[in-house]
């Protein structure tokens, strides 16, 4: 037992460690988007159900002795593929199809080796069956499904604590590809236990002749049901927490880590899934996350809100699958259920709803389909009058989540959605702006608003928000020479409000990721239609396009590619920088926007002006009630020493950052998110 249990924690915590990595290694490549981790979870649910059903296939139609030649022969040719690593050439189809490149990236680099690690849990299981083949052996096989989850648990949890901060992301694929050597030398020795009890049959485990009948279609399909329904929720809560407070990996951790709790206790052990408390918990964590959905919650009760309803939902959908689960005769045919059940739910959230949905709906359907699938379950074992207060309470609760659903975009005038974010045009009424200003249109991506204009022919050339005046941008564009035509490049175009500062004669180069952000820019604002300069829009993520391009030699560079409520690492790291101060002019300033309510950005951006020699000067911006045409914000610029020692008036009110003597700087194979945390 201890040989087989060591090749299934190897393999599930090489399983879940290679999923942050490899993430990580391909993140800059689309934008720094949260869409990459949904994308990737999709992907990996895709290559579990491969496994899975290679797994089923191996244990219907073979020996155990075959079994063994057959799984160890394909393990050996997995080695090929290492060590694992993304192919840099794939940066240049990044924008053609996102979400298939990412795909055809993660087969390429980690396909093999994943693909025989997924199949390893329910493999090693049947083999212990059979190793194993006593009366009352049913339980151990299961038991080690809980202790892979175990070794996936600690894989995540370790990754954000151990591994990020301390290890370059090569060094972390070289590491895991040693590991998996480890593991391919673990399963062998196992294979060689199985293969010397020369057995020559599918294993059998009842105590009679008599084969257990195969579970019915019906049974199958509330399998299915109930791991999708878990799989979509745990997708669109992870969702709600990137978009809704910090979209940085290590959030990701939580909600996922609490999926594969809900794994261990009730595949440990039945007795942790008190059907009757967790049946009472549901209806609370239903109403919750009617809270969350509806309300504008602190942070911590936000947080704490997700995370119990989460936990509440898998320990519902998880325990009701182990009280259906077979025996071990036809485990493999359980488990190839429960991931296709895993891999539709990732699917549809991470490929499927982008495409047909404007806003986020997921979430109110995979919340409706726990309810329904519990009101399944429960149907046969309540009497008649239980069954119409089911029925009653579920219509009623569908009709609550249609509701809260299109609320949510009621009033806007656009609403759009992509690989990249869900944009909403909104429009403030007159009377929550002022009668003398008028109406006021906004561009939002989840709570985080993108740039605004008063529609007031008066005031629409007026830069408002975080580009007003007294930010640090204003200051900075108005305060470079007026004698020449200037040359600005912006990275990140919002609603298009830096043009404003632009002059005839004047050439503003912008670079925006999103085509659906130009789209809007153009048709929702006018902003780029008002300016006198040149604009040229360049389609395509702001570094990766700069890197192609010849020295631009701009007066000043902004860059104001947030998402959410955080700035892609990528464009923070010193091989970005120098990709920035390659395009300035050598007395060029380069603008980077930091406002942010989770992570301290500015020890990134001195470590990094440290490096090149530049001084940082941070302009943290307080508006008063008084100042409408502003918000807080925070830029930095980044100049050289003559260039600082020279600065009018305007820039003086600025504060000149110090590099932390105990900060590491940020580079294309190392960053920390979790030392920046406020």
């Amino acid at each position: 037992m201890l040989l087989f249990a060591t090749t299934v924690f190897l393999s599930a915590f090489l399983l879940f460690q290679i999923q942050p990595i490899i993430a990580k290694m391909i993140l800059p490549w689309f934008g720094g988007s949260s869409s990459v981790w949904s994308v990737c979870m999709v992907f990996f649910q895709a290559e579990l159900l491969l496994g899975y059903a290679y797994v089923h296939w191996l244990h219907e139609k073979l020996s155990a002795q075959r079994q063994v030649i057959v799984h160890l022969g394909l393990l050996a040719l997995s080695l090929l593929m290492l060590p694992v690593a993304a192919d840099p050439s794939w940066k240049g189809d990044a924008l053609t199809s996102p979400s298939w490149a990412v795909f055809v990236v993660l087969t390429l680099s980690v396909g093999a080796p994943y693909l025989m690690l997924s199949t390893t849990g329910p493999l090693m299981q049947a083999w212990c069956a059979h190793a194993f083949h006593t009366a009352g052996a049913d339980a151990k096989p299961y038991r080690l499904y809980a202790l892979s989850n175990l070794a996936s648990m600690i894989a995540l949890l370790s990754y954000p604590v151990v591994i990020e901060p301390f290890f370059a992301v090569g060094l972390q694929a070289q590491g895991w590809s040693a590991g998996y050597v480890l593991f391919v030398v673990a399963a062998i020795a196992t294979g060689m236990v199985v293969y010397r009890k020369k057995a020559n049959r599918v294993v059998q485990t009842q105590s009679s002749d008599t084969p257990e009948a195969r579970p019915s279609l019906r049974e199958c399909m509330l399998w299915i049901g109930l791991a999708a329904s878990a799989s979509i929720l745990l997708l669109t809560m992870t969702r709600q927490l990137t978009n809704d407070v910090a979209p940085v990996p290590f959030l990701w951790v939580l909600p996922l880590s609490i999926y594969l709790l809900s794994f261990i206790l009730c595949f440990d052990a039945p007795r942790y899934y008190v059907r009757s408390a967790f049946l009472v918990a549901l209806p609370l964590s239903f109403l919750a996350l009617d809270f969350v959905m509806n309300r504008s919650l602190s942070v911590p009760v936000m947080i704490a809100l997700i995370a119990l309803s989460l936990f509440v939902f898998c320990m519902v959908c998880h325990g009701e699958l182990v009280r259906r689960k077979p025996s071990v005769r036809h485990l493999t045919l359980f488990y190839l259920m429960m991931s296709i059940g895993g891999a539709l739910g990732g699917t549809f959230v991470g490929l499927i709803a982008p495409l047909i949905f404007t806003a986020y709906f997921e979430m109110p359907i995979g919340l409706f389909m726990c309810a329904a699938l519990v009101s399944v379950v429960l149907w046969r074992s309540t009497s008649t009058k239980w069954r119409v207060i089911l029925l009653l309470a579920l219509l009623g609760y569908g009709w609550r989540l249609a509701d809260i659903s299109f609320d949510d975009i009621k009033g806007s005038r656009v609403v759009m959605r992509n690989f990249y974010s869900q944009l909403r045009i909104e429009d403030t009424p007159q009377a929550a702006t002022g009668p003398q200003h008028g109406t006021l249109r906004k561009m939002v991506h989840g709570g985080i608003v993108h740039g605004e204009q008063y529609l007031d022919p008066k005031l629409r050339k007026t830069p408002t928000a975080y580009y007003c005046r007294r930010s640090g941008i204003g200051l900075a564009l108005d305060s470079l020479a007026q004698a020449a035509p200037l040359k600005i490049g912006v990275v990140g175009l919002g609603a298009g409000t830096l043009a404003t500062y632009s002059r005839a004669g004047d050439e503003m180069r912008i670079y925006e990721i999103n085509e659906q952000v130009l789209e809007l820019a153009r048709s929702e604002f006018t902003y780029l239609s008002d300016s006198p300069a040149k604009i040229v829009p360049v389609l395509g993520d702001g570094r990766l396009m700069l890197e192609r391009e010849s020295p631009q030699q701009f007066d000043l560079l902004a860059m104001d590619a947030f998402s959410g409520d955080s700035i892609p690492a990528h464009l923070l790291t010193l091989e970005a920088m120098k990709t920035y101060f390659g395009h300035l002019k050598s007395d060029g300033m380069l603008a980077i926007h930091i406002t942010n309510h989770y992570l301290d950005l500015e020890p990134v951006v001195a470590a990094a002006a440290q490096h090149f020699g530049k001084v940082a000067i941070a302009f943290d911006l307080q508006p008063t009630q008084q100042d409408e045409f502003c918000r807080h914000t925070v830029w930095v610029l980044l100049m050289s020493p003559e260039r600082a020692a020279n600065l009018p008036e305007a820039l003086k009110v600025g504060k000149i950052l110090k590099p932390s003597p105990n900060f590491k700087a940020w580079t294309d194979s190392f960053s920390n998110l979790l030392g920046i945390l406020k």
